[in-house]
């Protein structure tokens, strides 16, 4: 039985007609399959062909819609020839379409001119035209004789696979079938294509804002980038940035886009129109420009580059509070851009997506993508309500309110992860709230920190095995096969997809480190830049992975520290045969078949930002798309491989009592980041009360040598404290 008809809604220059025909679809109940408005784009010797809609069915194959605006249907025989024409040359291809030199499934054409009354004034010889109330029945005159078993599901997908997206950066040789190698050669051949779910994202296209949201690995940067190509294919006139935090992006946004863009329309982008820029900026031009620079320069407003802005507005407020000042300093809002696309927009402020949304003409199409869990507190982004403010009257400016079943969907959830395992992700999301984390000395629980709404443990992927998901009570949390497909997992024994390894001590994990990278290369038939070494600590980087490089380079192997050896764009360097090391800024949005995770023990014996400390190892092994190594020193690596073991112990599923409100609150309290200054001040403070303790013990000084309003300030703070 095929599935009810599906509308994807993506963009062309027909809006009016796209329309009607979208809602003469919708209001069916007889129609099944996959209608696509604004989709496929043929590339040809003559340029980019798009096609105006396409309708695939399980009893009809393939219909092509030639959409009319107006009363005017023009010359839509030729029309209807040139494209069938040009869809069946993409499609002869595809060797499972085929019988000997014929398609097997067969391609219908039909024009649909809403605009005109009485369409059978204009139809001429075999090529069908039809309005509103003839259109259902013209489409009845259409069938698939001799359909084979399985040729709608193989028509359906060489149509839905928009780019190849996960091809290797560079060829893979492998020679051994068990190698790591040809196993993750298999792994990514087995997710180069985009799911339904990721394809329809990418094509729907609304008037407005529209949100993307998803996991690590779920295809966020991926959909953005397509989407960025997509548009940019349909609407070549437009001007669209694309933008995002981590500057090492840079080079993988501009891959898919240029390959999307070759494999679609047999072009390379205009990158005058279709820009790929940095969120901040500077003067200079060309590859130093960014969304900020560039709104300053348009409005006419004062720059601050980011020791000014620190000055101004103090440490780890800079960018939020250039925003900020330079939106509340326009006169005259000046749009520069018909769309702006911006990843990882966890990493900026709310000021930074107003400022993204000023720069833009009247229809506002700003995409935005984030990942709830980059910060796992669960301070995630406000309500869109909140982000873009209200108009005159009073209403807000964008509401995502749930779409209707024929519009495209302002809010998308990406809930499969196709980069990290199960066994992976469940560990990643253990480590960074402290699942099975020991409770502290006097402590209620190991947990450092926890999502403020519940329900977004389902949208990411989870379901309820046990228990309740509310405040107050105990749950058990695992992932689905829907969510977690099997075969990131089946390649490998749990045991090697996951290793928690301890060392006495830091020259020892270094050597061990040395020595699998050269196994790796010189045995599993990985190549360099399948290799990701990630230090948590951005501060110790370079001090910390000096050692492992200089015995590398004694062995003939190749590294470099990205954004510091290499421009502050650049991540890997497949050319050059060079094994990546990192810290984890720098490492987020890329993705490494073998990841190995320097000092570790950092999350388990830090007395400071452990919730950010956390992140960063949650963030670290995210990065995998098939094998971690988590390397540590001491006791506190071991107490870290205690929380592991006893995930594992559980078949990696998450079992906890959810926080209440104010047991999260004291947690944000326990757990908050904190600058050196105020460490160096709460140390002093501790100390202070140290010695103070210490005379009152030894009797050199006596509670009643206090100030009496002092000392009932104290007792007071302290039974509330313990209260």
């Amino acid at each position: 039985m095929s599935d009810p008809i599906s509308i994807i809604r993506g963009t062309n220059d027909k809006p009016v007609s796209s329309r009607a025909l979208a809602d003469v679809f919708s209001r069916s109940t007889d129609l099944k399959g996959h209608l696509f408005i604004g989709y496929p784009i043929i590339g040809t010797s003559e340029g980019r062909h798009p096609i105006d809609a396409l309708w695939v069915s399980a009893e009809k194959g393939i219909i092509i819609f030639d959409l009319i605006e107006g009363t005017k249907p023009g010359d839509y025989g030729f029309r209807q020839d040139d494209s069938a024409n040009k869809l069946e040359a993409r499609l002869k291809p595809h060797r499972e379409l085929m019988r000997r030199r014929d398609l097997i499934v067969p391609i219908h054409t039909i024009s649909f001119a809403p605009g005109v009354c009485e369409p059978d004034k204009y139809v001429k010889d075999v090529y069908p035209l039809a309005n509103v109330d003839t259109l259902m029945q013209a489409l009845e005159d259409f069938e698939w004789q001799s359909k084979e078993e399985d040729s709608y599901e193989a028509a359906l997908s060489a149509l839905q696979s928009i780019s190849t997206i996960r091809k290797s950066r560079t060829k893979r040789n492998v020679t051994r079938d068990d190698s790591r190698g040809a196993k993750l050669k298999r792994l990514e051949d087995s997710i180069a294509t985009l799911d339904n779910l990721q394809s329809k994202a990418v094509l729907e296209t609304v008037e407005g804002v529209q949100r993307i949201r998803g996991l690590a690995g779920s295809g966020k940067t991926i959909v953005l980038a397509l989407k960025a190509a997509y548009l940019h294919a349909q609407h070549p006139e437009w001007r669209i940035a694309v933008t995002f935090n981590t500057r090492s992006l840079k080079g993988q946004f501009r891959r898919l886009i240029n390959n999307f863009s070759l494999e679609q329309t047999g072009e390379e982008p205009d990158w005058d129109n279709l820009r790929i820029v940095n969120a901040w900026g500077a003067p200079g031009g060309g590859e130093r420009d960014g969304i900020y620079h560039e709104f300053c320069r348009a409005h006419d407003v004062e720059y601050l580059d980011f020791r000014s802005a620190k000055s101004v507005f103090g440490q780890g407020k800079e960018f939020a509070g250039v925003c900020e000042r330079a939106i509340g300093q326009i006169r005259e809002q000046r749009a520069i851009y018909d769309a702006v696309l911006v990843d990882e927009a966890q990493d900026f402020s709310p000021a930074f997506l107003r400022l993204c949304y000023e720069l833009l003409d009247d229809h506002k199409r700003l995409v935005y993508a984030y990942d709830e869990l980059q910060n796992l507190a669960g301070e995630s982004l406000p309500s869109p309500e909140e982000i873009f403010g209200t108009k005159a009257d009073g209403s807000p400016k964008v509401q995502f309110e749930r779409s209707a079943r024929d519009e495209p969907r302002r809010d998308i959830v990406l809930e499969k992860c196709y980069r990290n395992s199960r066994p992976v992700l469940v560990t990643a999301h253990s480590l960074g709230f402290g699942i099975y984390r020991d409770p502290p000395r006097a402590g209620w629980t190991g947990l450092v920190q926890m999502f403020d709404h519940t329900q977004l443990w389902e949208e990411i992927g989870y379901q309820r095995k046990d228990g309740e998901l509310k405040a107050g009570s105990s749950v058990t949390l695992c992932r689905t096969e829907e969510s977690s497909p099997n075969f990131l997992e089946d390649h490998s024994p749990i045991d090697d997809l996951v290793q928690f390894i301890p060392f006495e001590n830091e020259q020892s994990q270094a050597e061990w480190l040395v020595d699998a990278i050269r196994k790796n290369i010189e045995c599993d038939e990985l190549r360099h830049d399948d290799i990701v070494v990630i230090n948590p600590d951005p501060l110790t980087t370079r001090q910390k992975v000096g050692p492992v490089r200089r015995r590398l380079l004694e062995m003939g192997i190749n590294s470099h520290l990205a954004g510091v050896d290499t421009d502050p764009d650049v991540f890997f360097q497949p050319d050059a045969a060079s094994v990546t090391f990192t810290g984890i800024f720098r490492a987020k949005g890329n993705e490494a078949g073998m990841v190995y995770i320097l000092n570790a023990q950092d999350c388990q014996s830090s007395a400071w930002n452990l919730a950010s400390i956390r992140n960063r190892l949650f963030t670290a092994i995210t990065r995998s798309k098939a094998w971690v190594r988590v390397l540590g020193v001491g006791s506190g690596m071991i107490q870290l491989m205690s929380e592991y073991d006893k995930l594992k112990g559980r078949n990696f599923e998450l079992h906890f009592t959810y926080p209440t409100k104010e047991q999260r609150q004291q947690l944000q309290i326990v757990h908050r980041d904190m600058s050196a200054e105020e460490r160096k001040r709460l140390r002093s403070r501790e100390q202070n009360l140290v010695d103070l303790i210490t005379d009152l013990e030894s009797g050199s000084v006596h509670p009643e040598d206090l100030d009496e309003g002092l000392r009932a300030k104290l007792e007071e703070l302290l039974i509330r404290k313990n209260g």
